[in-house]
C-alpha cells in the first residue's frame, strides 16, 4: 500500500487547485478553457459569473481568481473563440462573452481530449473512497 500523503501531495499548502495530482494534468490540457467555453456556449456570461459557476461545478476544487479568468477571457477573445460585448455600450461595466463557431469547435476538441482524463480521475476517486472509507 502507498503512503496516502505522498500519493496525494499532502505537503502542498498553496490552496485548492494548486499542485493537484488529480486535476493538474487536466489543467494543463485545457480544463479551465473548456469550462469557460462550456458556460458561454449555454448563454452569455461575464468573468465573475464564470468564476462562481466553476467554483459551484467543482465544489471549490478548482479555484479561479480574476487574475486568471480575465486574461484567459482576453486570450480566448483574441483567438476568436469567444466574442465579448459590454453590457452598456460606451461605458465600462460587465463584459458578456459568448461562444463563436470556432469556439464551439475548440470546446468539442477539448471535451474529446479531456474525457479520458475525467474518467481516470473519477475512477481514482472511487478507488480512494473505497480504500479510505471501508468500514
Amino acid at each position: 500500500m502507498h503512503d496516502a500523503g505522498l500519493v496525494a501531495g499532502a505537503g502542498a499548502v498553496d490552496g485548492p487547485g494548486t499542485a493537484d495530482p488529480l486535476l493538474g494534468d487536466m489543467r494543463r490540457a485545457g480544463l479551465l478553457p473548456l469550462m469557460v467555453l462550456h458556460y458561454v456556449a449555454r448563454e452569455p456570461c461575464y468573468g465573475n459569473q464564470l468564476i462562481d459557476r466553476i467554483a459551484w461545478l467543482t465544489a471549490g476544487t478548482v479555484a479561479v481568481n480574476p487574475n486568471t479568468m480575465y486574461p484567459l477571457l482576453r486570450s480566448l477573445e483574441a483567438r476568436g473563440l469567444v466574442a465579448g460585448d459590454w453590457e452598456l455600450p460606451g461605458r465600462r461595466g460587465r463584459r458578456f462573452y459568448r461562444i463563436t463557431p470556432a469556439g464551439e469547435d475548440e470546446r468539442r476538441r477539448l471535451a474529446d481530449r479531456l474525457g479520458p482524463h475525467l474518467d481516470a480521475v473519477a475512477a481514482s476517486v472511487e478507488v480512494i473512497r473505497a480504500e479510505l472509507l471501508e468500514r
